[in-house]
């Protein structure tokens, strides 16, 4: 078999092609699938009286999932697995999708009221509630006097 190189025609643009990304070795980086670890996908929305962190998580049930606070860190993680019991009749070839495991921090400013985290798990999509200190959500200005 012959090898053939690739050269980029003269006054082309440098975008990728489709050939270059399929061919990049971070392309088929399946390390986090292998590992069963996976971060979800976030949302985090401000409004005026906190922040609302959302993550996507189908297929987990809420009992999976810790939500927990550490000093200043909000921390989510989930573990779940497949805990069916297997016999020799199953008959299984190769058996791959039985743990799945996550874990995802986030800093916490002073501004949060850390004993009003609230969370909601509603389809696939856990919710958590960060309400700002009261003293935080007055944005009121405060007019100096000279002397």
């Amino acid at each position: 078999m012959n090898s053939v190189k690739f050269r980029r025609a003269p006054g082309r643009n440098n975008l990728p092609s489709l050939f270059e990304e399929l061919f990049n070795p971070s392309f088929f980086d399946f390390s986090e699938l292998k590992s069963g670890l996976k971060r979800p996908q976030t949302n985090i929305i401000e409004n005026e009286n906190g922040y609302t962190i959302e993550l996507a998580v189908p297929g987990i049930n809420k009992e999976d999932v810790e939500i927990k606070v550490e000093k200043d860190q909000l921390i989510i993680s989930s573990i779940s697995k497949n805990e069916d019991e297997t016999t020799e009749a199953d008959n299984y070839t190769r058996r791959e999708f039985n743990y799945s495991a996550f874990s995802q921090s986030f800093h916490l400013p002073e501004t949060i009221d850390k004993d009003a985290i609230t969370a909601n798990y509603k389809d696939g999509v856990l919710a958590i509630a960060l309400n700002k200190k009261e003293e935080a959500k007055t944005n009121a200005t405060k007019t100096i006097e000279i002397k």
